[in-house]
């Protein structure tokens, strides 16, 4: 399987998560602006949408969201538990939270990457993503992991968007339980493979 991916962006997640599973995906790095892989090839060719995260399966199928990539990808060695059964009550509580992250912080976080956005309405987006991680802070208060004492998916999913903190201004200090959360999950060594890979970090020596 290949992963066409974009330092830093979305597709880290699912990174991660192939990484935790032992799945060994081919990398291709996509430039999202130009729409072009680092092999020369018309990304839209590949994905008409035209973003990352893209997985290309060996038989050709080509799968987005990054949502629906995770679960595919846990879903392939169930027995790791980086998601629920399907079926279960934990996997739609899984779901849920995947759609929380999607749409009230992933989505959220978009405009203030661009630099005109105004500066009131850039300041309303960053109130509104802390009262966002608010909730997510009393959840993480009690658990080390999003749903329980266990990483799953949707760890690898809050700890990308997460990161995107410092590059947006967007100060997360008041939030303690979350930034246990965002060094428990870089401490672990699919993460930091995941970010070696991108480039993000550079090895340690041993």
């Amino acid at each position: 399987m290949k992963l066409y991916y974009s330092p830093g962006a979305c597709s880290l997640s699912p990174h991660i998560v192939a990484r935790e599973l032992g799945i060994d995906l081919q990398l291709e790095k996509v430039d999202t602006k130009a729409k072009q892989t680092e092999t020369g090839r018309d990304f839209l060719q590949i994905n008409p949408k035209g973003y990352v995260p893209t997985l290309q399966l060996d038989n050709g199928d080509v799968l987005t969201e990054g949502t629906a990539i995770v679960q595919y990808l846990a879903d392939r060695k169930p027995e790791a538990k980086l998601a629920p059964a399907n079926g279960t009550f934990e996997r739609s509580r899984l779901q849920e939270t995947l759609g929380y992250i999607s749409t009230e912080l992933h989505k959220t976080y978009s405009p203030l990457f661009n630099p005109t956005l105004p500066a009131e309405v850039r300041q309303e987006r960053k109130d509104y993503l802390r009262k966002r991680y608010g909730l997510l802070e009393q959840t993480l208060a009690k658990q080390p992991y999003l749903l329980g004492d266990d990483f799953t998916v949707a760890d690898a999913y809050l700890f990308t968007v997460t990161n995107w903190a410092g590059f947006v201004d967007l100060d997360l200090s008041e939030f303690k339980a979350l930034n246990e959360f965002q060094q428990r999950v870089a401490s672990r060594p699919a993460t930091q493979a995941a970010l070696e890979a991108e480039g993000l970090i550079t090895k340690q020596a041993a």
